[in-house]
């Protein structure tokens, strides 16, 4: 007897979410500004463009 009542319902349980890794990403997250190194470079491509139009 292989009825319709006999045959259970079976879903799928998702994996349990670890309950800190939530807040760790959202303090990492936002903008974060121009290394130290990237704005000494573009401080220096100025310089040369200025001094470039300047001749």
């Amino acid at each position: 007897m292989n009825s319709a009542r006999d045959k259970k319902l079976r879903l799928k349980v998702p994996k349990p979410r670890n309950p800190l890794v939530a807040p760790a990403a959202q303090r990492k997250a936002g903008a974060h500004g121009k290394s130290r190194a990237a704005q000494r470079r573009t401080e220096k491509v100025a310089l040369q463009k200025a001094d470039h139009d300047d001749l």
